[in-house]
């Protein structure tokens, strides 16, 4: 359910940042993404609910792939987040700064999805 007022439904922001992330902390410079190809063509920048298809993954696939990411985001060792990256990303110059980006723009779709379930359970 998407509420008046939001772009987007909380499902598709889930989505969108466990996309973003994969893209931001597995795909570069190493691209060592996990998630399935077809994830982007949902969960992308540009994208919206009313253009997906019928088969879009469910919420508990998204909450396995959030557990599974999030194991991945932990067994990052340390001394990456100082490598410098092949080019920047974003303005980001080190892998560090990338794994930044991703938690602020993490933190900015979880605003988004609080405000949805405020608006919801009204």
């Amino acid at each position: 359910m998407q509420p008046e007022g939001f772009s987007n439904n909380i499902h598709w922001h889930i989505g969108h940042v466990l996309t973003a992330n994969e893209q931001f902390l597995f795909g570069f410079p190493d691209n060592t993404e996990h998630l399935p190809e077809y994830y982007k063509d949902l969960f992308g920048y540009g994208t919206k609910p009313a253009d997906w298809p019928d088969d879009v993954p469910s919420a508990d696939e998204l909450a396995g792939q959030l557990n599974s990411q999030l194991k991945r985001i932990k067994a990052i060792p340390e001394e990456k987040f100082a490598e410098k990256l092949p080019e920047a990303v974003l303005g980001a110059q080190t892998f560090g700064e990338l794994a930044a980006l991703a938690a602020f723009h993490e933190g900015n779709h979880t605003g988004r999805i609080n405000a949805m379930k405020k608006v919801l359970n009204k």
